[in-house]
């Protein structure tokens, strides 16, 4: 098994859209793609607002869509042609013990694409690509954590920060960085770095 990261420094900056984005991009890649929500308090880190999302009755729930009404995130995933599409839910600070029912619903898979900044606490992905949007102020503590082990940025807005003072500037420099604006494509640049990166030495399943 092998395991492409996304994560973001900041809530609605497209790293599902990115997730998406890949799962077209490379189709004979049959995807399994989980996305991961930490909630607490009654409000969920993904939208930053009440949603629902956490179980009626305990700490970790694990869902397989199989719908492809292109409604939720995973319905997403599905549609843009992955083979599985996974939804992990756990309170915050919690994710330990997640990860063992996460690890199970993976057995078997070839390629992963997890959707998740504090996974890295649990595992060592062959790619860990960052969404940055330079304009957006907020940079959440668990970005800023596993910042260093970027192996690039995807760019929703072009650099300078707006302020990020507690990220230094020579990190940002020192890793590749390539331009999406959110909704528009892949640029040639950043799939070449995701084959040569991720599928290198890797038979892709037919």
């Amino acid at each position: 098994m092998r395991v492409l990261v996304v994560g973001g420094h900041s809530r609605n900056i497209g790293k599902t859209s990115l997730v998406v984005d890949l799962i077209r991009a490379f189709p004979e890649a049959a995807w399994t793609a989980v996305k991961i929500t930490q909630y607490g308090h009654g409000v969920c880190s993904i939208h930053g607002e009440h949603c629902g999302c956490a179980p009626d009755e305990d700490t970790v729930a694990l869902d397989e869509e199989h719908d492809r009404n292109n409604r939720t995130d995973t319905s997403r995933f599905l549609v843009a042609g992955a083979a599985r599409a996974l939804w992990m839910r756990c309170k915050h600070g919690r994710l330990a013990e997640a990860m063992p029912q996460l690890r199970d619903a993976l057995q078997g898979a070839g390629n992963v694409l997890l959707e998740s900044n504090t996974v890295l606490h649990f595992i060592k992905p062959e790619l860990y690509l960052v969404v940055l949007d330079p304009q957006q102020p907020d940079f959440k503590e668990s970005a800023r954590f596993f910042l260093d082990r970027a192996d690039g940025f995807v760019l929703r807005t072009p650099f300078p920060a707006a302020n990020w003072p507690s990220v230094s500037p020579r990190l940002l420099e020192s890793k590749p960085a390539f331009y999406q604006p959110l909704g528009g494509p892949l640029s040639p640049e950043l799939v070449e770095f995701v084959r040569r990166r991720f599928f290198d030495s890797v038979t892709l399943r037919s």
